[in-house]
């Protein structure tokens, strides 16, 4: 895990930097899936049931896909302006009544042991400071036999797409605080779940899907 006074500067300067660009965000993803990602966001929502957790729910743009089985949906951000346009898109789509949003640090999660069915996760984990310890927190919130599910971009199946993230990965994480390399399948494990599925798709496999359980 990262020392908690450099993971403290670094949280507070993804918080600033998604503060600052959180009016383009949407157009920005809607780009970058289109051309690279592929859409993997249903795939993410239909894994879910019961009380769901998202982490790092950003605008919300997975709140109107998941399905009937999940009857609450938490999510949580540490921005306060990515937080404005999801309210505004729970409140335009009228889904207040199963969706809350709260603004707070996905690794230090304010939420007893054992309280939710399902976490989900996609394109966060690029972004938390600790990754580690955000899915330790969501391994301590999931009640036992919970749900743990990822898309994260990560580092693609393509040998010539790989080293051009490694070129670009210091300078991404400088200027966006987004990390190219890391690896959910490998994060998901070394913080104790059992992971059920786990694949690469999009262009060259720079979209990882995760697909886990807490051990019972």
């Amino acid at each position: 895990m990262a020392d908690a006074s450099d993971r403290d500067r670094a949280t507070a300067r993804a918080r600033q930097y998604f503060d600052t660009h959180a009016d383009g965000y949407d157009e920005e993803m809607r780009v970058a899936e289109r051309r690279l990602l592929g859409e993997q966001r249903t795939w993410a929502t239909s894994r879910a049931s019961g009380a769901v957790l998202e982490l790092a729910v950003g605008t919300g743009l997975n709140l109107p896909l998941y399905p009937a089985a999940v009857h609450h949906v938490l999510g949580i951000d540490l921005s306060a302006a990515m937080l404005d346009r999801a309210r505004a898109r729970v409140r335009d789509l009228g889904l207040g009544e199963r969706v809350a949003l709260r603004q707070g640090d996905v690794q230090r999660l304010d939420l007893p042991g054992g309280s939710v069915d399902t976490v989900v996760a996609t394109y966060a984990l690029c972004t938390v400071p600790d990754p580690g310890a955000a899915l330790l927190e969501a391994r301590r919130v999931l009640r036992p036999g919970g749900r743990l599910v990822l898309v994260e971009h990560g580092p693609a199946a393509s040998r010539w797409i790989r080293a051009v993230q490694r070129v670009l990965d210091p300078l991404a994480v400088r200027f966006q605080a987004d990390h190219l390399l890391r690896e959910p399948r490998r994060l998901a494990a070394d913080a104790g779940f059992v992971v059920e599925h786990a694949d690469q798709v999009g262009t060259g496999g720079l979209a990882h899907r995760v697909d886990a359980r807490r051990p019972g």
